[in-house]
């Protein structure tokens, strides 16, 4: 492997490291040499996630935090720096849509459940503006480090029935150029903050709007393969790659960018 692209020996936290994408993200991330640091509210199944990852070879850790408080966060911070030392990468993978914030196809934004709303800008804007600024910190004092969030297709152009989702991501594309611009420029060339965008990958929390009971496509699934001129969903594990370049010295002058991984979708016009 070109050394270049190598994340051999980072200590790496994971927020949202027990879903489908966290987990992916993570596997990768140990087998490529990196050590995982498992953060989430479930300690329970952090130690799943963490024996799969032991078991298949690599060094990962499991700490208990929420994403949504700032204490906790920080405990888990200083429990990392006491047992590693550093902390050379934050995943902030925690956050999606949650069924409170879905509009059913008949409703309006005038319909909406308020408190959904709340729920869902709150996870996906928080979620990751309090890692940041907590890891963040260890990564200034420490002189180096590599942020990467995760931004959506939804931020680019509207998406019906997620309003409040695709406002969070939104802000998280914003938030992504912000953070990289004022860590650039008070602390140095050496931290780095950037995201992803991905395309539409069929997960726990999308199943239902994406796929029938019988696995067929659903007509809004079928709109989304027609605005992808890759003509299918992504893959998990083909995000990987795309994070891990960003974490690596082949992007050590990639800051503040926001990378589409999504099968051409955000490029195409539709026609």
């Amino acid at each position: 492997m070109n050394e270049i692209f190598s994340i051999q020996g980072k200590i790496a936290v994971i927020t949202g490291a027990s879903g489908v994408l966290g987990g992916s993200l993570a596997e990768s991330f140990v087998k490529a040499g990196a050590t995982v640091v498992a953060l989430g509210r479930n300690k329970e199944t952090l130690d799943v996630r963490v024996k799969k990852l032991i078991d298949a070879g690599g060094e990962a850790f499991a700490v208990e935090a929420n994403v949504m408080d700032v204490g906790s966060l920080e405990a888990a911070a200083n429990k990392i720096v006491e047992k590693y030392g550093k902390i050379d990468i934050l995943l902030n993978i925690a956050g999606g849509n949650i069924p409170a914030a879905t509009l059913s196809p008949d409703q309006s934004f005038l319909d909406m459940d308020i408190e959904g709303w709340n729920q869902v800008t709150d996870l996906n804007i928080n979620g990751t503006v309090y890692p940041s600024y907590v890891f963040g910190r260890v990564m200034a004092h420490q002189g180096s480090g590599s942020i990467v969030n995760i931004s959506s297709m939804a931020a680019y152009s509207a998406i019906t029935r997620v309003a409040g989702y695709s406002a969070a991501k939104a802000a998280i594309t914003n938030f992504t150029q912000w953070l990289a611009s004022d860590l650039a420029l008070k602390y140095g060339d050496t931290i780095r903050v950037n995201a992803i965008a991905p395309g539409f990958f069929i997960g726990d929390q999308n199943r239902n709007i994406l796929l029938n009971p019988d696995g067929s496509l659903t007509e809004r699934s079928i709109k989304v393969i027609a605005k992808t001129p890759m003509g299918r969903f992504g893959d998990a594990e083909e995000l990987n790659g795309a994070v891990q370049f960003l974490c690596s010295d082949a992007a050590s002058f990639i800051t503040g960018a926001l990378l589409p991984v999504d099968g051409g979708f955000s490029a195409f016009s539709g026609v």
